[in-house]
C-alpha cells in the first residue's frame, strides 16, 4: 500500500451544548417531544422556514422526527435510534450532507430543575468542504455554526418548558 492509499481516520469532536431548565425532568422531556412544533425556532433552524406548520417527534423507537409545511409537504429530520423517556433520546440527523447523530439527555437536578445536554456527532462522515458549508448559522461545523445553533435551540426549549411548567404557576 502506498502513502496515497493509506487512509487516516479523522477525528472530529462532537458539538456539545447544554442548558439548565427551570422545570422538572418529565415536563421538560414532554415539552421537547410533544410541543417541539411550538417552540422550535423555525427561522433559521428548519428546512421550510415560514412554510413550516408543525414539527413532530413520533414518540417511539424508530419514530420519525419531521416538519410539515403549510402545503402538506413533509421533510424528515431523522429517526429515533434510542428512546428512553424522560432521560434520553438519540436520533439520526439527515439535515447534514451525510447522516450524523444527535443525542439529547435530560438529567433531573431537582424537582424543578433539569439539565438538558445535546451531543451532535458523526462529523467524520462529512468532507472538509461539507464541514465548512453554511448551515442555519454561517460557517457550519468548521466555524462553530452548529454549536451556536444548538445553544439557540436549547435556550428556546428552556424558555418554553419554564413558561409552561405548572409547578411554576405559569401557563403559556
Amino acid at each position: 500500500m502506498t502513502d496515497r492509499e493509506t487512509l487516516t481516520a479523522v477525528h472530529r469532536p462532537p458539538v456539545r451544548q447544554s442548558t439548565l431548565v427551570r422545570s422538572g425532568v418529565d415536563h421538560t422531556f414532554d415539552v421537547f417531544v410533544r410541543t417541539i412544533g411550538v417552540w422550535w425556532p423555525r427561522q433559521p433552524y428548519s428546512m421550510g422556514g415560514d412554510r413550516v406548520r408543525d414539527v413532530t417527534v413520533e414518540p417511539h423507537l424508530d419514530g420519525r422526527v419531521y416538519e410539515t409545511w403549510d402545503d402538506g409537504t413533509v421533510r424528515e429530520w431523522g429517526r429515533l435510534l434510542a428512546w428512553q423517556p424522560p432521560h434520553r433520546l438519540v436520533m439520526s440527523w439527515v439535515c447534514t450532507p451525510a447522516v450524523t447523530e444527535v443525542e439529547l439527555t435530560f438529567a433531573a437536578l431537582g424537582p424543578a430543575l433539569t439539565r438538558v445536554a445535546v451531543e451532535h456527532r458523526g462529523w467524520e462522515a462529512l468532507s472538509a468542504e461539507q464541514l465548512a458549508e453554511d448551515c442555519a448559522q454561517p460557517g457550519g461545523y468548521a466555524s462553530g455554526g452548529f454549536g451556536r445553533g444548538w445553544a439557540t435551540i436549547l435556550a428556546a426549549l428552556a424558555a418554553a418548558a419554564h413558561d409552561d411548567d405548572p409547578r411554576e404557576g405559569r401557563t403559556s
